[in-house]
């Protein structure tokens, strides 16, 4: 079980654990779940780590968007009231957050940080984030997931 099961169950909401087998050349970790499960993309979120400047002070953030989307960095960083927004870098986040990257997951990580949701999040009954393994994603319903990550929602995707 990993951290994200575990932070899933702590806060008693219903979640629907999916298995696939993992392709290690997949070009997208994401969209190879979504193909994997039979499910649209758009339900599918992938967890971005990003690096925001502060001016006065440097932090990370998470950022859930759709698989099939980008991330806008400008509109996170404006949300965020931030100078600016980059990704960060892969090390920097899998040590923050403790997963390896391709298996982030926005649950059960090391540190929390703050976490903004794509509003498109809201159109769904149901949401796939990572569980914190490549191959593992969890079904969870995007109030629930706001919640246990204490995040917002804002249109952060690009587009």
């Amino acid at each position: 079980m990993t951290p994200a099961v575990v932070a899933a169950k702590k806060a008693k909401v219903s979640i629907a654990i999916h298995r696939y087998d993992h392709d290690a050349n997949a070009e997208s970790y994401g969209l190879e779940a979504a193909e994997k499960l039979g499910i649209d993309p758009r339900r599918v979120f992938k967890t971005l780590i990003a690096a925001i400047d502060h001016g006065s002070r440097q932090s990370l953030a998470v950022a859930l968007v759709p698989v099939d989307a980008t991330l806008d960095l400008k509109k996170l960083a404006a949300f965020l009231g931030a100078k600016r927004a980059d990704m960060a870098d892969s090390s920097e986040a899998e040590r923050a957050t403790g997963y390896q990257v391709g298996g982030i997951s926005p649950l059960g990580q090391k540190r929390r940080l703050t976490t903004v949701a794509d509003d498109s999040i809201k159109g769904f009954e149901t949401v796939f984030v990572s569980a914190g393994r490549r191959g593992l994603q969890i079904e969870i319903a995007p109030g629930d997931l706001v919640r246990i990550t204490e995040g917002e929602t804002a249109p952060i995707a690009a587009g």
